[in-house]
């Protein structure tokens, strides 16, 4: 069902590029929504259940909304939802609005493992490189893996560069082998 999600990830992105809306707050605002749901037995036992009228949903909705500070395209995304009966989506659907957010803002979510801890000129220059390779901004996670023995592997998206040492001695030995 990621096509569900993705539907009104986009749709949702839309509406959002389309007025001019800080991505970044109705970003923070679903992530809030759905934290709420995921961590509350009692708001999803409501917001699930059909014998609950819509409105008696939608008003506590609209108070979550009010107590939280959270813009109105939010609330309105999340009361289709609930409207829907696709609520169950919701995670799913923060996940992909993220990730077609950064894709309109030219953003690349990049995953780097490293033998040991990267320095920050060495991250800089690493980021620059990426940047350069993706033609994108990049948004890098850093982590670490000493099976590496030395260099990094990167990740941006299903796009792996692996510049290990552990990489260069594979390929050695494919090399050798055949």
């Amino acid at each position: 069902m990621a096509s569900v999600a993705s539907t009104y990830a986009r749709a949702f992105a839309d509406v959002v590029f389309e007025e001019r809306l800080d991505a970044a707050r109705a970003t923070a605002g679903l992530r809030s929504i759905a934290a709420l749901f995921e961590e509350s037995i009692e708001l999803r036992r409501v917001w699930e259940n059909p014998a609950v009228p819509a409105e008696q949903k939608r008003s506590l909705l609209d108070a979550i909304v009010q107590r939280e500070g959270i813009d109105r395209p939010v609330r309105n995304l999340v009361a289709v939802l609930i409207d829907h009966r696709r609520l169950s989506f919701l995670p799913r659907i923060v996940e992909q609005f993220a990730k077609e957010v950064d894709a309109r803002m030219g953003f690349a979510e990049a995953e780097i493992s490293s033998a040991r801890e990267l320095g920050d000129a060495e991250r800089r220059t690493l980021e620059a490189q990426i940047e350069k390779t993706t033609g994108k901004k990049v948004r890098a996670r850093y982590g670490l893996d000493a099976s590496l023995l030395g260099g990094a592997v990167v990740r941006v998206g299903s796009t792996i560069y692996d510049g290990s040492v552990k990489g260069q001695l594979e390929k050695i030995k494919e090399a050798i082998s055949s």
